[in-house]
């Protein structure tokens, strides 16, 4: 793997660190099982990329993307917790609702990029591109990551992994459960929008599809990472997941040059099976370990 391509997928891996955390919310701390962010990682790239092109700076439109993801976050907690539909379905039916949305942002199938000020513009040239945009949205990921800390230590935070742990109890001690929900999800997709919208200016364009297997990989990041640094510290619990996202990311890179792979048939065209290849082996993994170690007390 060259250096390029390291870079590349270090890029990507951060990028996507942040649908890490934003998955770590929804699956892991509410139990909610949200398919949004396959619709919320778009809408965050469109909204930036359309506020782009108004002219509007480039951080306000990442804000305004965000913004976008916590609204579909929202209206997929209100349909769960207020109209009473399956946590599954609300989030399939706004996901669904997001492809029209999206289109109707972007007015297109795709939004270019190309020749517009991008939050990289200012410092990323020539020589450094490679690294430089690595280095800003690794500050963008640790200032998420430092957020999320603070954030579960507070009344709030605690009240949410609360909800998610045991609803009933939570519910007895007074705390408004539906609340903590909507609160949750929405932080939750405001984050993978956030990444959709760096997303699509590392790219130079927004894409009606590039939100296609976002929950997939961010699944796939959170359970690698509580594989390789199982943990039950908050702060080293966020650190896990981005490092799973990165070390997703470099595998499948490995994976797409490895002459041994290309010598028996596989190559660029088969990176949704070894993605699906990954996130298989990333769900046998824990359990492989738990009858391993379990052997070992035995014996």
């Amino acid at each position: 793997m060259s250096l390029i391509a390291f870079f590349g997928a270090l890029e990507s891996g951060l990028i996507y660190g942040l649908v890490a955390l934003g998955v770590l919310i929804s699956f892991r701390t509410l139990d909610f099982p949200d398919l949004t962010a396959d619709g919320s990682f778009p809408l965050g790239g469109a909204v930036a990329g359309i506020s782009i092109i108004a002219g509007i700076n480039p951080w306000l439109a990442c804000a305004f993307g965000m913004l976008a993801g916590s609204v579909a976050g929202i209206v997929t907690a209100w349909l769960h917790v207020k109209l009473g539909i399956l946590q599954l379905l609300a989030s399939i039916l706004v996901m669904v609702a997001l492809y029209s949305v999206n289109l109707r942002i972007m007015g297109a199938p795709n939004l270019p990029l190309l020749g517009e000020t991008t939050v990289f513009s200012t410092l990323v040239h020539d020589g450094n591109g490679y690294w430089m945009r690595c280095l800003i949205i690794g500050v963008v990921v640790l200032l998420a990551m430092l957020f999320l800390n603070w954030f579960y230590s507070t009344e709030t935070g605690l009240s949410m992994r609360a909800t998610g742990s045991n609803l009933r109890m939570a519910q007895a001690q007074g705390i408004n459960t539906s609340w903590m929900t909507i609160i949750g999800m929405a932080i939750s997709n405001g984050l993978i929008a956030l990444a959709g919208a760096l997303f699509v200016q590392t790219q130079g364009g927004a894409d009606i599809s590039i939100g296609i297997g976002t929950i997939v990989i961010g699944l796939a990041a959170v359970i690698i990472g509580e594989t390789i640094i199982p943990a039950k510290r908050i702060w080293l619990i966020t650190f896990a997941v981005v490092v799973g996202a990165v070390l997703y990311k470099l595998f499948i890179q490995v994976a797409l040059s490895s002459d041994t792979l290309r010598s028996i048939g596989f190559g660029p065209q088969d990176l949704n099976l070894i993605t699906a290849l990954l996130v298989v082996l990333a769900l046998v993994l824990p359990k492989a370990k738990n009858k391993f170690l379990s052997r070992k007390v035995r014996a």
